[in-house]
């Protein structure tokens, strides 16, 4: 049943996800804190979830949603020093892999679902 729901709605959960990241990833600090932070974690976990709904999916056209995932994130990351935020490739890296793992757990849920 959610499965079901993801693969029918998946453009407007991946939106969603999409504005989500990068609203929280984009508003301004008021002080930077004293050196970056480790949140890589919530990079992977964030970009994993983001991923989701797209393997789920699986459109024909993929491979370049996934380049615009990772782009996305890229352009992220440039614009973080503008709004008071550390720009970081370390951040790109953990976006990545975390794209990486949402579509094998999306096709690990698709051979448990057969």
């Amino acid at each position: 049943m959610v499965f079901t729901l993801i693969k029918k709605y998946w453009i407007a959960h991946t939106l969603f996800i999409l504005t989500i990241i990068t609203i929280l990833s984009l508003i301004p600090l008021d002080e930077l804190p004293p050196f970056p932070s480790n949140d890589k974690t919530q990079h992977f976990i964030a970009y994993a979830v983001l991923m989701l709904p797209t393997a789920i999916r699986k459109p024909q056209y993929i491979k370049e949603i996934v380049l615009f995932f990772i782009c996305w994130s890229g352009a992220v990351e440039l614009l973080q020093p503008y709004v008071n935020r550390y720009g970081e490739w370390q951040d790109l890296l953990a976006n990545i892999i975390g794209l990486i793992f949402g579509w094998l757990l999306a096709k690990s849920i698709d051979k448990l679902c057969l």
